[in-house]
């Protein structure tokens, strides 16, 4: 069994976009299909080859925080269990063939078409990566002041709204003030963004504490519906939109062991090839990347992963 890098529909349904994991293909007017692949990006390149089904690992654990969260905001799942019989009897007839079967079971989602807001946002609650390089510099953290005395993985007071711009695919997100966040989808817009965004992770956080896991940070994506209510959209609290680390292991004062990509990061710099295009992984840091994912599964949904 090979990993999924890109679909191929053959025009049945027209493709709009390719992120760093996922095909985006338009339904109708007002449906999306989200495919998550098995592509995996560090430092903002995607890798030659992929990760066998971490696009389906993505998929089962952001309906499983989508259902989570769903009292607290509503999201863009059409389909709240996307299981082959629901999923495929609203889509084309042709696309239940296995040449496109094999490609979408599993690792598709069918969604609501929204109005996406033009942002990141971030909400951290503990001080690490660029949020601890940036505080060691000047004591902030994206331009706001932070309390003296911090040490690496300190958790914070009180989760932190830490937005960047959404850039397009090889470009770098920014990361940003909430006053320039403002400016760009409005203060009013924005400081709801920041109130839900804080709402969703702590609520997120204190049940992943059960779990064995601490949500460092993530990154949430939020649109707009017809009526201007805002809706949880894209992934959510995967380990490619946050930062999971082993609560058993956590040691103050250093970085910690982490659920996302940090095998293949640390492997890319140590080979001076972070950053590079062209870069195929070895079977190693495949074997090892796709472990985490499966433990990280595990833990906070309790269900065993079976490819």
């Amino acid at each position: 069994m090979a990993s999924l890098t890109q679909t191929n529909l053959d025009g049945i349904l027209p493709l709009i976009a390719r992120g760093k994991v996922r095909d985006i293909y338009q339904v109708d007017d007002a449906t999306l299909l989200f495919v998550a692949t098995d592509r995996i990006s560090a430092y903002d390149v995607i890798m030659e080859n992929g990760i066998l089904s971490k696009g389906k690992i993505l998929t089962k654990l952001s309906e499983f925080w989508f259902e989570f969260l769903s009292e607290s905001i509503p999201n863009h799942l059409i389909l709240t269990k996307n299981d082959d019989a629901s999923l495929f009897a609203k889509l084309p007839k042709e696309l239940s063939e296995p040449k496109y079967k094999d490609q979408l079971s599993g690792r598709s989602l069918l969604v609501r078409k929204l109005k996406l807001i033009p942002l990141e946002v971030i909400v951290r609650g503990y001080i690490t990566g660029s949020a601890w390089k940036e505080y060691k510099k000047t004591q902030t953290v994206h331009g706001l002041p932070a309390e003296a005395g911090l040490q690496e993985s300190q958790e914070f007071p009180t989760p932190i709204f830490t937005p960047s711009t959404k850039a397009e695919q090889g470009e770098h997100d920014e990361n940003i003030s909430p006053e320039k966040a403002a400016e760009i989808v409005g203060k009013q817009l924005c400081d709801q963004l920041a109130s839900k965004a804080i709402e969703l992770y702590s609520k997120a956080k204190e049940f992943a504490k059960t779990k064995g896991i601490i949500i460092a940070d993530t990154k949430f994506e939020f649109g707009l519906d017809s009526e201007g209510n805002i809706v949880l959209v894209d992934e959510v609290l995967t380990p490619d939109s946050s930062r999971f680390w082993n609560a058993s292991t956590f040691k103050l004062g250093q970085s910690q062991d982490s659920y996302d990509k940090q095998f293949l990061r640390d492997w890319l710099t140590s080979n001076g090839l972070a950053g590079k295009d062209g870069v195929s992984m070895t079977e190693e840091i495949i074997t090892k990347s796709k472990a985490k994912y499966i433990e990280a599964y595990e833990s906070l949904t309790g269900e065993k992963w079976s490819d």
